[in-house]
């Protein structure tokens, strides 16, 4: 379908923005939004040539918008995969929904191969704490404090799928310890026997070990229950190691699993935990009888509900080795990246620093050991040491790096954009034009019943205390366009960015913006401001001016 006048429909054009509809409008609503804007945008009412093929031009969208939604199978298209989707032959549709089936989404492929790599750094730093004697200090020939890398590990996994059954899985660690290496290297197959379960052989080799046989199975009892079960041989020169493990779970409630384990083999154990996990907290409880570790493990975790997905949490495990207390925190550094810092205090273990850093499908772990006792000095910079770091690091190069990498995506956005926002832009001043005979008309009926009159309205970005120094107002007036969408004293305006509203444009691509709207009810002042995606609902005794104010 093209436009009119033969000019394009921005592939950005959102059809239920246009009309002012939920996207679950019903078919009454629809219709009723349509007609509306056809007696504003009707050609015959404008004798003016300008405003006529203005007001043809924005009929035509109109009616498009409409055709397209008012059809079942259109608009399940449109919902899906856009104007692209309504352009295409039906071959090339279902070419495509042939591949969404395939390969849902971006994300989905991701998942589907994806390749998760982890690198662990320890380093021993107990010389810091745990100083030798000045006599041996004397014979090494240096007071300084040694720190020295004692291990490493380096392990990677890749996940591609074969068929829409089979996945093969890939994976190699590698590791050294005092001077003593060694790596394995792992390949298991995965198939998806049906919709309740799957099957995994597994087989692996390694210098530090012989050859590895594994089979692993997946099955769904109930749609609330499952279970795993591992069996595995490990060939060595001690002989074959069998193992087994089995774990039984089921959903206790809509955010509460509970699990039973039971292993087999070199250290034998039983364990069983409940772990609840919500929108703001992770809570985890489980008790393990086993040999040679028996013990009970407590651990809590709290969830920010911040853009930096700030987590802070804190762990008590005691048994038959010890007692180990952990504290920390995790926060959102960029994009792609998360840091973590935990502490650990036990006993016999001491204390040690633990600094996580996930960036995309990578871990990178550094295990920094203090201390073998329990020094109060070592706990004390263990915890504000990392806190003083970061954020010096965060005020003085993560901050201004990343306020640097929005803008340079910023103004790519806009120069890639530039052409559609100048168009939008005409559409909305011809829209504009179009809709003062009818504003006129709607403020008189207002006025009459002392009703809804809207007196100033902006669309855009506002500065506030929090903006920065060089920052700009890119706002637009929007008090013609949302005048005309005021009916019998009430204005709508539904979940949906109100820049596809009619007389309305972006002002400020890729930046959050607000409505900020000052109307009059009943002889009396109203302000209220809303996001650019959060419906609005006027007139309301919240957004009444106090007289005093």
């Amino acid at each position: 379908m093209a436009a009119a006048l033969g000019e394009e429909v921005p592939d950005n054009e959102d059809y239920y923005a246009l009309l002012n509809v939920r996207r679950e409008v019903s078919a009454e609503e629809l219709k009723a939004a349509y007609r509306r804007l056809c007696m504003l945008y009707h050609p015959d009412k404008h004798r003016d040539p300008e405003l006529k093929l203005q007001a043809e031009r924005l009929f035509n969208l109109v009616h498009q918008a409409y055709e397209v939604l008012s059809d079942p199978q259109t608009r399940a298209i449109y919902d899906i995969y856009g104007r692209r989707g309504l352009e295409m032959e039906g071959w090339e549709v279902r070419e495509i929904q042939t591949e969404s089936e395939r390969y849902p989404s971006e994300k989905t492929c991701d998942v589907l191969r994806y390749s998760l790599g982890t690198i662990s750094v320890g380093i021993d730093a107990t010389d810091l704490f745990d100083r030798y004697d000045e006599e041996y200090e004397d014979v090494q020939g240096s007071s300084f404090p040694q720190i020295e890398i004692n291990k490493m590990q380096i392990s990677q996994s890749i996940e591609a799928p074969l068929t829409s059954t089979d996945t093969a899985i890939l994976s190699g660690n590698l590791s050294t310890q005092n001077g003593n290496g060694g790596g394995s290297i792992n390949l298991a197959l995965r198939r998806v026997t049906s919709a309740k379960g799957w099957g995994e052989l597994e087989f692996g080799a390694g210098d530090l070990q012989g050859p590895l046989f594994g089979l692993k199975i997946f099955r769904n009892l109930t749609p609330r229950c499952f279970i795993t079960t591992n069996c595995a041989l490990q060939f060595s020169s001690r002989g074959v190691r069998p193992g087994l493990t089995t774990v039984l779970a089921r959903n206790l409630d809509k955010n509460t699993m509970g699990y039973l384990q039971w292993r087999w083999g070199i250290q034998s154990a039983m364990n069983t935990s409940i772990v609840r996990d919500t929108k703001t907290s992770h809570f985890t409880v489980a008790l393990q009888l086993g040999i040679p570790h028996s013990f009970m493990m407590v651990s809590y975790q709290h969830k920010f509900q911040d853009e930096d997905q700030t987590r802070i949490k804190g762990s008590l495990k005691a048994g038959f080795f010890g007692t180990i207390v952990e504290y920390g925190a995790e926060r959102k550094i960029s994009r792609h990246s998360i840091l973590g810092a935990t502490v650990s205090v036990g006993v016999p273990q001491g204390v040690s620093l633990k600094i996580k850093l996930n960036r995309a499908s990578q871990t990178y772990f550094f295990p920094v050991h203090l201390t073998d006792q329990l020094l109060p000095s070592a706990v004390f910079y263990a915890t504000v040491g990392p806190l003083v770091i970061y954020f010096a690091m965060h005020r003085l190069i993560i901050k201004p790096y990343l306020r640097a990498q929005k803008e340079r995506e910023l103004e790519k956005q806009r120069e890639s954009t530039a052409s559609d926002v100048l168009q939008k832009k005409q559409e909305a001043e011809a829209a504009v034009r179009l809709m003062q005979e009818s504003v006129r008309r709607i403020i008189e009926a207002e006025e009459a019943r002392m009703g809804l009159i809207v007196v100033n309205a902006w669309y855009g970005k506002f500065v506030n205390d929090n903006s920065r120094k060089n920052e700009k107002v890119k706002v637009i007036d929007v008090t013609v366009p949302l005048q005309c969408l005021v009916k019998d004293s009430k204005l709508i305006l539904t979940e949906a960015s109100k820049a596809g509203l009619p007389g309305f444009y972006d002002p400020c691509v890729g930046e959050e913006k607000s409505l900020k709207v000052l109307y009059q009810f009943r002889g009396v002042l109203h302000q209220v401001m809303s996001a650019d995606n959060e419906a609005l609902r006027i007139p309301k005794q919240s957004h009444r001016i106090d007289a005093d104010g």
